[in-house]
This record gives structure tokens, C-alpha cells and sequence, in this order.
């Protein structure tokens, strides 16, 4: 049986209900079906806010504060194939939690090394956002990322920005995490215009030219480790890397 629902942690949620309660048996779990000739049964499963509040409930009752975290940080590795594994992992919590410790079952193992090529990505990306400032003075950072990051990109950036507004943009998302006084959100972006930059920005970035620049020692160029160090996916929004 191959399950799709429509891509929402409610969504999922409501699916773990469908299954743990009808028994079902699904070998696949799909946001959306891929254009191939699928032979399986196909059960659709209808987004419940009932159902959803009831596995959720029931999660935060049985699971420690640190495996609902990473129930929620897997959600945030939306370019994977995690569902079959996750709602294998929250059956196996809700049957005996401590085996959620146990890394030779092989669901506890996949989910725990996608947590860390999450927190991977994000530590990368906290070296390469590049801030922009705007005509109000807010700093604007535009990112493209394979998991959804913005809000550990954002939290990340509060504790060094305290008293300046910010806003880092995943364009592909079209989320992005606002800081403005002493409020700070998670934002559907349904629509983008390209913003107005502060008449600094400009010096700014031919400064930081300059410093990249000044830096470097051309006789230990090595483009191809520079690669390794600064992968392409990083560098669309680098001021270093801008002609």
C-alpha cells in the first residue's frame, strides 16, 4: 500500500493516526505521486486536526523532550525521504521508548545521521549567510539551502545581532525568518520584490571585496579545494564571489 498526504506536519500527524489505529502497512509514503505507473493500492490520507492533536498528544506524553525535537527537526529535512522511516520511529516510541535509543534499529540510525547532516548544513550556512543592509537599516540575507533552515539560521543570528532588525530569506521556500524590536517569526513570503539597499551597502561590499581580495595569496590558489571548502549551492548570494 503506497500512503500520500499533503506534505504538512499535521498532515503527517494525521497519518500516523490512519496507521497505528487501521493497522495499514505502507511500503511507500509520497507529498505528491511521481509521474510513473504505480501497481500498489493507493490510499490518500485526509489531513485531520482532530486525529493530528490526538498522536501529538499522545507523543508528548510518552516521548522525552529531546525525541520530540528531533521528530520535529527531521520534518525540517524536507528534501529526503524520511516519512516511512519517522512514523516507523514513532510507532516503535509509542510501543517502547527506550528502543528510540537504540542505533542498530535501522530507522533509530537513519533519523539520527539525517538530525546530523541537518545541523551540518546549518552550521555551513552560519558561515556563509551574507547580510545586505537596507534603506531602513534592516540587514536582508537571501539563502538557498537543501533543508528547510531558516529558523535555526534565525536563532542562531539573535544571539549575535540582539538590537538589529534582521530578515534571512529562503527564496525557494518562500519562508523567511523576521526579527523586528523585540519580536521574532517564521513568515510565509507568498510575494518578493526586490528590496532598496541602503546607499552604504555598495562601500560595504566593495570593502569586504577588498579584504577577501587583500587576503589572498595568488601563488596558493587551489580552485579545486576552494570548491570542497565552499561548494557552488553556498556562493549565489556571496558578495566575495559577485563579479
Amino acid at each position: 500500500m503506497i500512503l500520500v498526504y499533503d506534505g504538512t506536519f499535521e498532515g503527517f500527524l494525521s497519518l500516523v493516526y490512519e496507521v497505528y489505529y487501521k493497522k495499514l502497512k505502507p511500503i511507500k509514503i509520497y507529498k505528491t505521486l511521481p509521474n510513473e505507473m504505480i501497481f500498489e493500492e493507493i490510499l490518500e490520507i485526509n489531513t485531520s486536526k482532530d486525529n493530528a492533536i490526538k498522536v501529538l498528544t499522545a507523543i508528548k506524553t510518552k516521548f522525552p523532550k529531546e525525541l520530540i525535537q528531533r521528530i520535529l527537526n527531521i520534518f525540517m529535512c524536507d528534501s529526503k525521504e524520511f516519512e516511512l522511516y519517522l512514523l516507523e520511529y514513532i510507532i516503535i516510541g509509542f510501543k517502547e521508548t527506550k528502543q528510540l535509543y537504540n542505533i542498530n534499529n535501522s530507522s533509530v540510525f537513519y533519523l539520527n545521521s539525517l538530525e546530523k547532516e541537518l545541523f551540518r548544513n546549518v552550521h555551513k550556512l552560519t558561515g556563509f549567510v551574507r547580510f545586505e543592509e537596507l534603506e531602513d537599516g534592516t540587514l536582508y540575507a537571501k539563502v538557498e539551502s537543501k533543508f528547510n533552515v531558516v529558523y535555526f539560521l534565525g536563532k542562531h543570528f539573535l544571539k549575535r545581532f540582539n538590537n538589529q532588525n534582521f530578515i534571512i530569506h529562503d527564496l525557494n521556500r518562500k519562508l523567511a525568518f523576521v526579527k523586528m524590536q523585540n519580536d521574532f517569526s517564521v513568515q510565509e513570503v507568498a510575494f518578493f520584490d526586490e528590496p532598496t539597499y541602503s546607499t552604504n551597502e555598495q562601500k560595504f561590499q566593495k570593502l569586504w571585496k577588498s579584504f577577501f581580495s587583500g587576503v589572498t595569496i595568488k601563488e596558493r590558489i587551489n580552485p579545486k579545494l576552494q570548491t570542497q571548502m565552499v561548494p557552488l549551492l553556498y556562493r549565489t548570494y556571496m558578495s566575495e564571489f559577485f563579479d
